[in-house]
């Protein structure tokens, strides 16, 4: 593991990628800075990290999708999953190599709040509690487009993916106001999900009788709750929605809250995605 997160950290440095992703944080990053808690007279960071929250959507999905879409292109995937080097190990190497290039421009705002005090004054909790929140969410954002490099061979595919998937994790507070009209919509959309996740299922599976069935089932179940309890499908779905929504725990670092709930959720998203990446390297290897 410590070979391929040394091989990752050094390769994103051995090309202009690395350099590039970097400078941009640290641009946008001072921009901020600079006009929010200089200029603006604020004395918590979190404002500041939250008004180019924005950035994490080009930044992460490029700095991903080379993991292992490059890897399955150049064919050199088949060398590391046959090297004896575990796949929890191969992930957590390149995983973090990930959050190390995410990490250099953090130390460089982690200065910030010490500037702010040194030319005025700088509240430290609220500041150093954003900067860990931030770098949970990155945590989680990492994980999610890492695992959508896994899907394809083709970097911009994955970076084009990730960035889709992260737009609409952005938008999605305003995504859920839409559903919240009646329960019939949401319907729509559950038997829309159901029928994905029953084709997952019978692709993966290799029995289109198992998804048929899965989605049989699904479709009676959906049935049933929309004639008994329409009002619950409105409520579930909301409820859907809103753990889609990973940017929004976010909100209550900015509003001064220290939100333990919000540092577990990242952490349960990376660990989620971090599995279903192992998951698709295991598959891999055994085809």
């Amino acid at each position: 593991m410590t070979a391929i997160f040394l091989r990752e950290f050094k390769g994103y440095f051995n090309s202009m990628l690395g350099w590039v992703l970097t400078g941009v944080m640290l641009l946008f990053g001072g921009l901020y800075f600079t006009a929010v808690n200089l200029q603006g007279g604020y004395t918590d960071l979190s404002y500041t990290l939250y008004s180019f929250i924005i950035v994490l959507l080009i930044f992460v999905p490029l700095l991903c999708m080379r993991s292992f879409a490059e890897e399955k292109r150049s064919r050199t995937d088949q060398l590391l999953l046959t090297s004896p080097v575990s796949i929890p190990g191969i992930v957590m190497g390149k995983y973090l190599s990930l959050l190390a290039m995410f990490v250099v421009p953090l130390g460089v705002y982690a200065l910030y709040p010490l500037l702010m005090k040194a030319l005025g004054a700088a509240n430290f909790a609220a500041s150093y509690s954003g900067l860990l929140a931030y770098f949970f969410l990155g945590a989680a954002l990492i994980a999610v487009c890492m695992y959508l490099s896994t899907l394809t061979e083709n970097q911009i595919v994955a970076a084009l993916s990730g960035f889709g998937v992260l737009l609409v994790c952005y938008l999605m507070p305003a995504i859920q106001t839409l559903f919240t009209a009646g329960s019939s919509l949401a319907l729509v959309v559950f038997a829309i999900i159901l029928g994905a996740a029953s084709l997952i299922i019978g692709l993966h599976s290799r029995s289109l009788v198992l998804g048929g069935g899965v989605f049989a089932v699904g479709c009676i179940a959906l049935a049933v709750l929309f004639s008994v309890r329409s009002a619950a499908l409105t409520t579930a779905f909301s409820a859907v929605l809103g753990a889609l929504a990973l940017f929004e725990p976010f909100l209550n670092f900015v509003n001064g809250l220290f939100d333990v709930t919000a540092l577990v959720y990242y952490a349960g998203v990376a660990g989620l995605f971090l599995f279903l990446t192992g998951q698709a390297l295991e598959k891999r290897r055994w085809n």
